[in-house]
């Protein structure tokens, strides 16, 4: 699973760093060297003799004293992978941060490799705004991140902040690091078009590439090959093949050279473009009476109509009832189309959470409650792997 890999395990002071005993042995049972490295609190609660035993590599414990000259920077330059586990508040606070004050800090902010947090912590620490704010920052930067979960915390407490178990945290990791046996090849489109008028102006809409974007992070995330052909400048996953595209013609052109399993749609294309695009800029005292459009290419069409069509999801970004969606999923022949109503608050252009409700090819249709982009693009993941498994 993770043969050859190495990887950095980072442990921070929290009770749940017992957990990484058993996290570091299943690591090196997956194949992977691993490296350890321990906070001063983290040696409050475990031993660094422990990991030494189970990897057959003294831990790294500080930044000074050590047999490394510059041992942040060396782990970091080593690594395929730095995984923290537990990943406290403090840890998370300090990355979102900037600061690098010791030896996992320093590490995490060297590291230009994958970086999976498993954070823990009890429930009112992770549910603080602070908290909140620093996962959805360290995500923007993307890190990723595996549970936490609900259950028995410190204390006698329960509910969520308890850390991911190490399989789960493995299967994550071997996710991140390379396609699954089973990875599909997925084509997502993300972003508004802009159809020129001149060098200057431009017709376009709203669409940021936010939904899309986040639906390709999530593909990549599960060990898909992803392909995504965006207007946007977000960052995405680093394994994600980006194609930037400005016209719907540009996109078209994109989508015509990608052959995937599965095609998410997201992208918000330009029905119409100007007949004539000026060379020059037009200016005020020369008037313009009029603009005359021309259709643009119908590029979700155009993958339904292909003859080893993939299996194809559209977005319908709407303003009322649900109904014109639902008579656009039949009459484009997608298997699966989302809708969402641009008006609602927190649902529009350019928000970080979306209220969605998915239209089958038969017209049936599923409303999920708001949640953020990620949620609905983890969500709708979910949903695509289901249909596709039945499909076959």
């Amino acid at each position: 699973m993770l043969t050859g890999k190495r990887v950095v395990l980072a442990v921070t002071g929290g009770v749940a760093a017992y957990k990484s005993a058993y996290l570091a042995r299943r690591l090196v049972e997956a194949g992977a060297e691993v490296e350890v490295a321990m906070s001063s609190a983290a040696l409050e609660f475990i031993g660094a003799q422990t990991f030494a035993a189970i990897t057959g590599r003294a831990p790294v414990t500080g930044l000074f004293g050590q047999e490394r000259v510059s041992p942040h920077t060396e782990l970091a330059r080593w690594a395929d992978a730095v995984v923290v586990a537990p990943a406290t508040a403090a840890t998370l606070g300090k990355v979102a941060n900037g600061i690098s004050d010791d030896l996992i800090s320093c590490l995490l902010l060297a590291a230009t490799c994958p970086v999976l947090l498993a954070p823990a912590m009890h429930t009112e620490m992770w549910e603080h705004p602070a908290t909140q704010a620093n996962v959805e920052r360290l995500q923007g930067f993307g890190y990723r991140f595996v549970g936490p979960e609900s259950g028995a915390l410190a204390g006698g407490d329960v509910g969520i902040g308890r850390v991911a178990e190490p399989e789960e945290v493995v299967a994550e990791l071997a996710r991140i690091l390379g396609p699954a046996e089973d990875a599909l090849e997925f084509l997502v489109t993300a972003g508004g078009t802009r159809e020129p008028l001149d060098p200057v102006r431009y017709l376009g809409n709203r669409s940021t590439g936010k939904m899309g974007h986040a639906v390709a992070d999530e593909a990549a995330r599960r060990g898909h090959r992803v392909t995504l052909v965006t207007t946007s400048d977000i960052p995405v996953h680093h394994s994600v093949k980006v194609i930037r595209v400005e016209t719907a013609r540009e996109m078209l052109e994109a989508v015509e050279g990608v052959h995937p399993d599965v095609a998410i749609m997201t992208a918000a294309v330009a029905d119409f473009r100007p007949a004539e695009a000026s060379d020059t800029k037009i200016a005020r005292d020369a008037g313009l009476d009029q603009v005359r459009l021309v259709p643009n290419p119908d590029i979700l069409a155009s993958v339904v109509a292909r003859e080893h069509r993939p299996f194809v999801v559209g977005f319908a970004a709407e303003t009322g009832s649900v109904e014109r969606a639902i008579e656009k999923a039949k009459r484009k022949g997608v298997d699966l189309m989302v809708y969402n109503d641009v008006t609602k608050p927190g649902s529009g252009f350019g928000s970080d959470t979306n209220e969605v409700t998915v239209i089958d090819g038969a017209g049936n249709v599923e409303s999920w409650p708001q949640m953020s982009k990620r949620e609905v693009a983890a969500r709708l993941l979910d949903r695509v792997m289901a249909d596709v498994g039945g499909r076959e």
